[in-house]
């Protein structure tokens, strides 16, 4: 595979599986040097990546709260020196119809999806401007546009992801960084196989059949389709992208 990203070192959130962790691999075997964060213990993220050789290290960090991200960019430098493109994946999916919805539902699901973003940016944002280089990636969701029921809180957070990336796209364009979101439909992995039925009862397996049916290419998006666009949004080949968002999820957005 071409080695287009050596010499980079890539910032990954939400690393320890899923998305996340197609995206590490996917920049790693291009040859970025990759950092994989996530709240959790990513060690069968490592294990693939110390399978191919990779230069890579993990660190563990809850991406909402300031103070661990703080501690996050000190360590990602120590190790690494800098952060040439950051991937904001972080994120959770809980469906709840908004009349049993509270205030503290509403603010973990902004705090988790939307405050991260502007946290881990603003951490690594800096070392960017200063080189006149950079590349920042946010994962926001093709159900922005959709029906979906029960994502009053999500599809808010997702919304501000958008907003976020276009108007941080025009600061920062001037200096050499840009700044795109990808839209992801609902993603065949490990984190929505098990994610319960939803309060409908559909499962998730069911949903992936019902939404790859409203799909122009009607399968379930996998993580490895998001890691395509990724590879290519970071790369010289798209330096004059910036400020959009892909939506990658075979054409359901259409449907909308």
């Amino acid at each position: 595979m071409e080695q287009r990203h050596a010499g980079k070192v890539a910032v990954i959130t939400g690393a320890a599986a899923g998305i996340g962790r197609a995206f590490a691999l996917r920049l790693a075997r291009e040859g970025a040097e990759v950092a994989v964060v996530d709240l959790n213990a990513a060690d069968e993220t490592m294990d693939e990546l110390r399978a191919i050789n990779a230069r890579a290290a993990s660190f563990q960090c809850d991406v909402s709260d300031p103070d661990q991200v703080a501690r996050l960019g000190d360590e990602v430098e120590n190790e690494f020196g800098r952060c040439d493109i950051l991937v904001n994946n972080a994120g959770i999916f809980p469906s709840m119809p908004f009349a049993q919805m509270e205030l503290k539902d509403w603010r973990h699901m902004l705090s988790v999806n939307l405050d991260s973003v502007f946290l881990v940016s603003k951490r690594f944002v800096g070392g960017m401007r200063e080189r006149k280089w950079g590349r920042v990636v946010n994962m926001a969701s093709n159900s922005f546009g959709q029906v979906a029921p029960g994502l009053t809180h999500y599809i808010a957070a997702k919304g501000g992801v958008i907003g976020f990336t276009r108007a941080l796209a025009s600061e920062l364009g001037p200096e050499g960084i840009t700044v795109n979101a990808i839209a992801p439909g609902f993603t065949r992995t490990e984190g929505t196989l098990n994610r319960p039925p939803n309060f409908r009862g559909q499962t998730s397996e069911q949903l992936y059949g019902i939404l790859a049916d409203r799909q122009a290419i009607p399968r379930a998006p996998m993580p490895e389709d998001m890691a395509g666009v990724l590879t290519w949004l970071v790369s010289s080949d798209a330096d004059l992208i910036t400020a959009q968002t892909f939506y990658v999820d075979g054409g359901l957005i259409r449907a909308s």
